[in-house]
């Protein structure tokens, strides 16, 4: 029982993490529909609307503190600037590469960060896992062969969100200890939601008519299914994989990516992302040896 039990949660965890791989790809054709600040909106708000039936389905427990509030709010306004450059990017770049990139990245960037602002005391062997990932990171914007070019409009949106997504993960952290996953989740979603609403208002996001089909279905399906029910298969199965664990999951999201990226667009592969994807990847399968023990 308690082997399938754990076998499901894996299971699960794998859905939830291609499902945001394939986000990446839906983004970009929802941001060619409209536009990055409708698109921006509509996303949070059909995830809002969607998980609070989940909520009392599930029965999720809602408490936090003063502090917890602070931190969520936080996150929410955080939120909304990384939504913003994940659709930005989109109509500029590649949805394989910017999910690969920003998926690899960011962790990477939230270690360096949590050494630079919260004192994070590193041993010999994060250090030279640190270095492994600032490697591929630097491999994954291209920097050998292209130099500095990754700051161009293209990439530089990507680089931006990897860059917002690790302040957003150090915010959860801290905000972990103060409040509830799906009431965390649920004012993230409102925050950022209403956030992004002040920049579409003058895009009218309420004139149904200003959007086709294409745009509507497929930002419903960003907002249900890698918004609200992948946070949920998140969070269920963290719990019971292991958080030590969910960082190697986070992996999955660029082959989500990448995949229906070369379905929907014919987008190629270049070898430097492979190349840089699989340094990050074994960066962090460094730093979770060290917490294994």
């Amino acid at each position: 029982m308690k082997k399938d039990s754990s076998t499901l949660y894996f299971i699960g965890m794998i859905v939830a993490m291609l499902l945001w791989g394939v986000a990446w790809t839906a983004g970009k054709v929802a941001a060619h529909h409209s536009n990055a600040e409708v698109s921006a909106f509509w996303r949070y708000a059909f995830s809002l609307i969607s998980i609070l039936p989940l909520i009392w389905v599930m029965k999720s427990p809602l408490r936090s503190d003063r502090r917890g509030m602070i931190y969520m709010i936080s996150a929410g306004l955080l939120t909304s600037v990384f939504n913003y450059f994940f659709f930005a990017g989109l109509l500029h770049g590649q949805a394989g590469f910017g999910g690969t990139l920003v998926t690899s990245v960011s962790p990477i960037i939230t270690y360096v960060l949590s050494i630079a602002l919260l004192g994070l005391r590193v041993s010999t062997k994060e250090i030279i896992a640190l270095t492994v990932g600032i490697i591929g990171a630097l491999v994954l914007m291209r920097v050998p062969s292209e130099g500095w070019g990754f700051l161009d409009l293209e990439n530089s949106y990507f680089v931006a969100a990897a860059l917002v997504w690790a302040l957003v993960t150090i915010v959860s952290q801290k905000a972990s200890k103060h409040t509830t996953p799906m009431l965390y989740t649920t004012v993230v979603f409102a925050v950022a939601m209403s956030t992004n609403l002040l920049f579409a208002l003058p895009y009218h996001p309420f004139d149904f008519a200003r959007y086709d089909a294409t745009f509507w279905w497929t930002i419903l399906f960003i907002g249900v299914f890698p918004g609200t029910l992948s946070t949920a298969l998140f969070f269920a199965s963290a719990g019971k994989v292991g958080a030590h664990r969910t960082g190697v999951f986070m992996f999955i999201v660029p082959i989500g990516a990448i995949i229906s990226s070369i379905f929907v667009y014919g987008e190629r592969v270049e070898l430097s992302t492979l190349i840089g994807c699989a340094l990050a990847f074994a960066a962090v399968i460094l730093f979770n040896m060290r917490k294994n023990r």
